[in-house]
């Protein structure tokens, strides 16, 4: 497989998936290259999609990937290996199954979430161990619900800001620092919420067929139903760096409003650009980085007639 194309999508999550609408729509020619797992698969359901509140996301992306080969967009399951760029115009993707050409990329290959290593953790993530209280919060509303504490800097900050907002959900939220220090700041601001702070060292979440508490190391117990943990975001990038992409201090790829990079001809879309963009701002920055490129197109193209 050696194919030519106007842009070659690189990601077929929603970012992706909405990008490769509005360039199909355009009558554009694009190969959408939608191998991996998309972030939010261990989910039963989503939340906050106009019109899409509740919906299955594997559902979501099965309709959107019907939509988008209607207009004749290329769906391939792969996975870019590499990426070059050769010229302006002209980039090279390789594929476990070949090689693809593009005159345009957007790369829309989303995070991973790297999850605190606590028994219990990953075997409910995504049903009653949850990262996004917007995502999730009013599923768990008025039950008994933890925050648990984490030991990188970033994470840190993000637990005791999730400690904060779920009191809106429920009056019973409980933080478990765990190895984290808290600052003064940070037991008056959780005091002013009626947070309680529960000290010493998790050592797993009780879990059967749900969520039942979480287990303490000297033994102590707490109940509780929901369970809020603040992961480490890594972005899918690889492709961006093959690619030469700037990366900001963070670690996060650079871009303008519609998610150009540094690079020439080159956008980034959703989460691999933005970790918190949730499922309906992701669909819209595809949206608005298709917008872009196809105006990339139109002037490249002007301007070659013109020379």
């Amino acid at each position: 497989m050696s194919e030519a194309y106007d842009v070659v999508i690189v990601g077929g999550g929603a970012a992706g998936l909405s990008g490769a609408l509005v360039l199909a729509r355009a009558r554009r020619r694009i190969a959408v290259v939608r191998g991996g797992a998309p972030r939010n698969a261990p989910a039963e359901h989503m939340h906050g999609f106009l019109s899409r509140d509740g919906m299955p996301p594997a559902e979501l992306l099965a309709s959107g990937a019907a939509e988008v080969a209607g207009y004749g967009a290329e769906l391939i399951d792969d996975i870019v290996i590499d990426a070059e760029r050769g010229g302006e115009s002209d980039y090279t993707l390789r594929l476990g199954g070949g090689t693809l050409r593009a005159r345009r990329v957007l790369v829309a290959t989303g995070l991973r979430d790297e999850l605190p290593e606590l028994p219990g953790v990953r075997e409910r993530w995504g049903l009653d161990v949850l990262h996004c209280p917007y995502c999730h919060g009013y599923e768990v509303r008025d039950q008994p619900i933890g925050v648990l504490g984490g030991p990188e800097p970033g994470a840190r900050a993000r637990a005791v800001h999730l400690a904060l907002l779920l009191p809106q959900w429920s009056d019973d939220v409980v933080f478990f620092p765990n190895t984290m220090p808290l600052s003064a700041d940070d037991r008056a601001h959780l005091d002013a919420r009626r947070v309680r702070v529960v000290e010493g060292s998790v050592a797993r979440l009780a879990v059967d067929d749900r969520l039942r508490g979480v287990e303490l190391a000297d033994g102590r117990a707490v109940p509780r139903t929901a369970m809020f943990v603040a992961p480490s975001f890594r972005a899918n990038d690889a492709v961006l760096h093959a690619l030469n992409c700037a990366f900001d201090d963070g670690g996060w790829v650079v871009t303008d409003v519609t998610g150009r990079t540094s690079v020439p001809g080159v956008w980034a879309a959703g989460n691999v650009a933005n970790p918190a963009a949730q499922v309906i701002s992701a669909a819209g920055a595809g949206s608005t980085a298709a917008i872009a490129i196809n105006g990339d197109l139109v002037l490249a193209d002007a301007m070659a007639v013109v020379r």
